[in-house]
Order: structure tokens, then C-alpha cells, then sequence
């Protein structure tokens, strides 16, 4: 483990009382973060962690599966081939051994054992009032994924790092991959360009896919489109992303919109992003080649950016927070101000993870998390 981490955990176990001396101490001689899913998000991260356990500055990942299914033992045996320690709740265990597998520990054995705990079910809420409060004591920090709105303070890696508190914020909501695209966008074309007084409005059709090609259902024959149940913000991705900015003190015009296409490779954004001072595409495209969280694409179909992070990412996986396509970008000056508008794809599952692992560091260590999460970098394309 590196050396780095122990003050913040020497620091932490004096202010404990004396009862909880000795769970500081367990946790100042092992790291240990434990993942609760093994689905879209769940899967990859657990993989990620392993592969890049060493340098990430963690010493056992352990991951808990609720369900035994004879077609998930081959995901559960490659991820403990990985290095991973196979969770699972104690009324489940017989059946998982039926099956051929055997659980390390039991789930309540892995809270207690944790310092961090990732949550990548769609049900981080009710845990966190039924299982994570009671862990507080000796759990460092606690994520959960996307759709959990509430859970905590909201976050996208590079966009509201400077809002994040050590010793206040022991719960992040890591927010949807749309909501990564929407904000990386928003910052890029209009905050990075003036700050945000330079933004007038954002607008967002989120198309997404119907569902990811692990999984058989939800798919859907034809479009389908969506409904605006929020009147302010129309879907949650605008809502969201309106949330991550207010954490840095900003609160912006946005709204989007979302459909369901029948696909399985990727989501894909159109954006009218209206800004005041005078611009072009040229000066937008400059930005964002200097920013490595936007890749830029000549491909204009989903299946050929999804097939190059198939074949060069981590787990299939871009890290990008999106994938911008560089032909698709427009300007035009209008009575409001300067209009930008163009095509994006949403590395889905991507960005999240790229969040999840920089939260997780940053939990351990808020000094030096920026260094470890370099070893991400080979995950990270200028161009797709």
C-alpha cells in the first residue's frame, strides 16, 4: 500500500472513539474496496480495479453477486481469476456452491471488512438507508451509480473535482453516462470560453440505445420517444447535469430531451449550446482537442466507435466522456447569441468508470489521487 495513505487514516483513527481503535487499524494495514453488482458498471470496474489494483493503491477488491445463475458462474470465476474476492449473502451461499461456486465471504463479513464501498445497483438508495449508515463508523466513502440521484454529492471526474470535501462528503452519486456527455460538453463550449455567465442555454436530445449487448431484454422494435417529466429540466440527464454544476456554485440553462432507438452499440447526443461571446468552429474544436476527456471522430456511425473501444479499450470500454463528432460541429450567430450544434456518442459505462475509480482514490487519499489515476491514461483516445 503506499505510505501516502496512512495519515489520512492515522488522522481519522485518533478522532475515533476507543471502541472503533482497532476497525481503523485493520484499515490503515489493508485497503480494501468492495463492489456491490456485477452488471454494465459493475463488471468492468471490478476488472479495472484488479488489473490496476497495485498502482490505484489497493491492496484486495472484493465483489458481491446476489443471485446464483449457472449463466453468470463464467463472469464470477473470470473476475476471481482477476484477483477479486467473490461476496455473496449468507442465505444465497448454499446455492452458489450448488453451481460450483464458493464465496469468500458473506455480505455483512465484507462491509465490515471495507474502506470503500461501490454501489452499481440500481437500488443505491434503499442500501444506503438499509445497510451503509450502519457502516459509517468504519467505511471510508460510499458511490453509487447514476439513476441514484440523492444518494450524495454528485460527480463527474474534471468537472466538479473542486467541489468534492475530505471529511464531508462520504457519499458521491457518480452521475449517468449521459449526464458525464451533457456536462463535459457545457464546460468545454461554453464555461472554458468565458465562465459560466458566457452560457445562455443548453439543449439535449439524448438517443439512447435500448439496451447493452450483455443483456436480453428491454429491446425495442422501433423508436420510441420520451417524455419531459420535469418541467424545468425536461428528462434527469439535464436535472443532473444542472446538479453537478450547482455544486461549483453555477446554476445554468439546461434541458434535454431523450428517445430509445433500437441499438444495442452506443448513445448518441445532438446539442444547441447558445453562448455569448463570439465564436467558431475552428476556436470550439481547438478546445476540445486540448482537453483529453473529449475524443474527436471522423466515424459517423455508432457501430464503428463502439468497435474501436471493443478493440482498444479497457473491457471494450472508452474512458472518454464522449466522443465528439468532429464533422457534425456547426456555428451560427442568432438574435440570442452564438449557437454551437452538433453529433456525439456517449462511451456508456465508460465515463462512470472512469468517475468511479477517481472517487474511489480520491476517498483514500485526497492528495494524490490526481497522480494515481494517470495509470488510466492508455484508456484515453484524441482521436476515435
Amino acid at each position: 500500500m503506499l505510505s501516502s495513505l496512512f495519515p489520512v487514516v492515522k488522522n481519522a483513527a485518533r478522532a475515533a472513539s476507543p471502541g472503533n481503535q482497532r476497525e481503523f487499524e485493520a484499515m490503515a494495514s489493508k485497503v480494501v474496496v468492495h463492489v456491490i453488482g456485477t452488471g454494465t458498471i459493475g463488471e468492468p470496474l471490478i476488472g479495472i480495479l484488479c488489473d490496476l489494483r497495485e498502482a490505484l493503491g489497493i491492496d484486495e477488491v472484493t465483489f458481491h453477486k446476489r443471485t446464483p445463475l449457472l449463466t453468470d458462474r463464467s463472469k464470477v470465476l473470470s473476475l476471481v481469476r482477476r484477483g477479486a474476492h467473490f461476496v455473496a449473502d449468507a442465505g444465497a451461499t448454499n446455492g452458489f456452491r450448488e453451481i460450483g461456486l464458493n464465496p469468500d465471504y458473506d455480505e455483512q463479513t465484507a462491509l465490515e471488512r471495507a474502506t470503500i464501498v461501490i454501489d452499481c445497483t440500481p437500488v443505491g438508495n434503499d442500501n444506503k438507508k438499509q445497510l451503509y449508515t450502519q457502516h459509517e463508523k468504519t467505511v471510508r466513502g460510499f458511490l453509487a451509480q447514476g439513476s441514484e440521484f440523492g444518494f450524495g454529492k454528485p460527480y463527474a471526474r474534471g468537472i466538479n473535482d473542486a467541489a468534492l470535501r475530505p471529511g464531508d462528503d462520504r457519499y458521491i452519486q457518480i452521475v449517468s453516462c449521459n449526464t458525464h456527455n451533457i456536462s463535459v460538453l457545457v464546460k468545454t463550449i461554453a464555461l472554458e470560453d468565458g465562465g459560466p455567465g458566457n452560457l445562455i442555454d443548453g439543449q439535449f436530445v439524448c438517443v439512447r440505445r435500448a439496451n447493452d449487448i450483455s443483456q436480453d431484454g428491454k429491446f425495442v422494435p422501433s423508436p420510441e420517444v420520451g417524455s419531459h417529466k420535469d418541467e424545468r429540466f425536461g428528462t434527469h440527464h439535464a436535472r443532473d447535469a444542472y446538479h453537478l454544476f450547482k455544486t461549483l456554485g453555477y446554476e445554468l440553462s439546461l434541458y434535454s430531451s431523450a428517445m430509445i432507438v433500437n441499438t444495442q452499440y452506443m448513445h448518441t447526443i445532438w446539442f444547441s449550446i447558445v453562448v455569448r461571446n463570439r465564436t467558431t468552429v475552428d476556436s470550439v474544436v481547438e478546445r476540445m482537442e486540448a482537453d483529453d476527456r473529449i475524443a474527436l471522430t471522423h466515424k459517423k456511425s455508432a457501430n464503428t466507435v463502439f468497435s474501436f473501444g471493443r478493440d482498444q479499450g479497457h473491457f471494450g470500454r472508452i474512458l472518454n466522456q464522449t466522443v465528439i463528432v468532429k464533422k457534425t460541429l456547426a456555428v451560427r450567430e442568432t438574435p440570442r447569441g452564438y449557437e454551437v450544434k452538433g453529433f456525439c456518442f456517449t462511451p456508456q459505462d465508460g465515463n462512470p468508470l472512469l468517475s468511479s475509480v477517481a472517487a474511489t482514490c480520491w476517498f483514500l487519499d485526497p492528495a494524490t489521487y490526481e497522480a494515481r489515476i494517470q495509470v488510466l491514461k492508455p484508456f484515453f483516445f484524441n482521436e476515435v
